[in-house]
C-alpha cells in the first residue's frame, strides 16, 4: 500500500497541463447521443489516468471511458437511478483508501496536479450509477445455486484439479457497424447447444486463427482462465455456450466440449507476467516467418530484451497484471500457455503488427478451507461483470457516436 501511495503522490506532484490542452478547452470532441464530451473533460481525464499510472494510450483510453460513462449515466437516467452526494463522498473515500489516503487528501493531491475535484467526482458518480443499473437489471439472473458453489469448490479443491476443452468464436467488432452486427450474431450463437453447430459457426464467422480448426482449442486448466470466462464455464454442461463476452475490437463466445478431473491440484491464476514483442506486417507470411525464427532464438522473456535492443521502446512491452485486468484476447491466449511458451495468434488492433506473446510466469493461489459465502459472492460478482460488459457493448452498438 505504501508503494502505491508513494507512486500516486509522486505522479500527482509532477503532472502538468500540456500546452495543447490549454486551447479550446470547452470545444466538443465527441457527441454521444444527446450528450457532449468537451476537450476540457478529456484533458482532465487524461491527467487523472496519468496520475493513476494507467497503461497504454491514455488519450484513447480516457475518451473511451468518457463515452462509456455517458452511456452508463444515460441508462441510469432511463431507469430512474440517482446518485446522492453522500454516496459520491463515500465512493471517493473508498477509492482513495486504496492508496492509504482519505478522499479529502486525494482531492488535494489531485488539485496540485491541476485536476478538478469534479473530475474525480464524475468518475465515481458514473461507477456508482452503473453498478446500481447492473444490479437492478441482472441481479436476479446472477443468483448462484448451492450446486454451483459445490462445483466451484470441487474445481478449486486442493485434492485435485480440472481442465476443460473449449471451442471459441471471435466476431470482429472494430467499427460501430460491425459491432452492431457482431452483437446480433453473438446473441444467435449463444443459443447453440450442439458441438457441430458451434463448429460450423466458428468456420463461417470467427475471425480467430482457430477458425481453421472449427474453433477447437486444446485442454486448458480451469484456473488459467480469466474470471469472467471461468465464472460462465463453471455453470455450463458440455455443449453449453457462454454469453457474449466483449473483448478489444471483438465479441467472444466459448463452448464447453468436455471437462476432466486431473491429479494436479487446481490453482487459480492471481496475476500473470507476460511480454509482447510487435513485429510489423500484421499476419503476413514475412511477419510469421520472423516470428517462427524468433521463437527458436528465445528461451525466456528476458531474451527478448536482446532482440529489441536499439529499437523503439514501444516494440517490446512487459507487464505484470492481475488476471482480471488483462484484456480479453490476450488473457485467453495466456490461459493456453505454459511458462516461456509463445503465441502468435494475435495482431494489434489496427492489424499492422503481429503480436509475439510470451508468458513469463503466473502467480497462483491454491484455495483451501474456503467460505461458501465468499465463493457465492465471487461468482455473483463475476457473473454480474459479464452481464454488465455485454449490456455496455449493446449500448455502444446502439448509440450514435459522432467525433468532432
Amino acid at each position: 500500500m505504501m508503494m502505491i501511495r508513494a507512486l500516486i503522490l509522486m505522479a500527482l506532484s509532477v503532472a502538468a497541463v500540456p500546452l495543447w490542452a490549454q486551447e479550446n478547452l470547452f470545444a466538443p470532441v465527441v457527441r454521444v447521443n444527446d450528450r457532449v464530451i468537451t476537450q476540457y473533460e478529456l484533458t482532465q481525464r487524461i491527467l487523472f489516468f496519468e496520475a493513476l499510472r494507467a497503461p497504454g494510450n491514455l488519450e484513447e483510453f480516457a475518451l473511451d471511458r468518457l463515452i462509456e460513462e455517458r452511456l452508463q449515466l444515460e441508462a441510469a437516467a432511463r431507469f430512474g437511478v440517482t446518485v446522492g452526494e453522500d454516496q459520491i463522498t463515500t465512493g471517493m473515500d473508498e477509492f482513495a483508501s486504496r492508496a492509504n489516503l482519505t478522499g479529502e487528501q486525494f482531492v488535494l493531491a489531485l488539485g496540485k496536479a491541476g485536476i478538478a475535484p469534479e473530475t474525480f467526482a464524475d468518475f465515481v458518480r458514473a461507477g456508482i450509477a452503473w453498478r446500481s443499473v447492473v444490479r437492478g437489471l441482472f441481479g436476479p439472473k446472477a443468483q448462484i445455486s448451492e450446486a454451483e458453489i459445490d462445483r466451484a469448490l470441487a474445481l478449486s479443491s486442493s485434492t485435485g484439479g480440472v481442465r476443460v476443452l473449449l471451442s471459441e468464436i471471435f466476431l470482429p467488432a472494430d467499427t460501430p457497424a460491425r459491432q452492431a452486427a457482431a452483437q446480433r450474431r453473438a446473441t444467435e450463437i449463444s443459443q447453440i447447444t450442439t458441438l457441430p453447430a458451434f463448429a460450423a459457426a466458428a468456420r463461417r464467422y470467427s475471425a480467430a486463427p482457430s477458425r481453421g480448426r472449427s474453433g477447437r482449442q486444446d485442454w486448458i486448466p480451469i484456473g488459467n482462465l480469466p474470471p469472467a470466462i471461468r465464472a460462465q464455464i463453471l455453470t455450463l454442461a458440455p455443449g453449453g455456450v457462454t454469453d457474449p463476452i466483449p473483448v478489444p475490437k471483438a465479441i467472444a463466445l466459448f463452448q464447453l466440449r468436455d471437462l476432466e478431473e486431473t491429479d494436479t491440484p487446481d490453482a487459480e491464476a492471481v496475476s500473470v507476467e507476460f511480454a509482447r514483442y510487435f513485429i510489423p506486417g500484421g499476419r503476413t507470411a514475412s511477419a510469421l516467418e520472423k516470428a517462427n525464427k524468433l521463437r527458436a532464438e528465445v528461451d525466456t522473456c528476458d531474451d527478448l530484451y536482446g532482440i529489441a535492443e536499439g529499437q523503439p521502446e514501444e516494440r517490446l512491452l512487459r507487464d505484470v497484471l492481475p488476471i482480471a485486468e488483462v484484456q480479453g484476447d490476450v488473457a485467453v491466449e495466456l490461459a493456453r500457455l505454459d511458462e516461456n511458451e509463445v503465441s502468435t495468434a494475435l495482431t494489434t488492433a489496427d492489424g499492422q503488427a503481429l503480436v509475439f506473446l510470451m508468458l513469463c510466469g503466473r502467480t497462483l493461489a491454491v484455495n483451501a478451507d474456503v467460505d461458501r459465502e465468499v465463493v457465492r459472492q465471487n461468482l455473483v460478482s463475476q457473473r454480474l461483470s459479464s452481464y454488465a460488459s455485454g449490456y455496455l457493448s449493446e449500448l455502444k452498438s446502439d448509440a450514435v457516436i459522432q467525433y468532432k
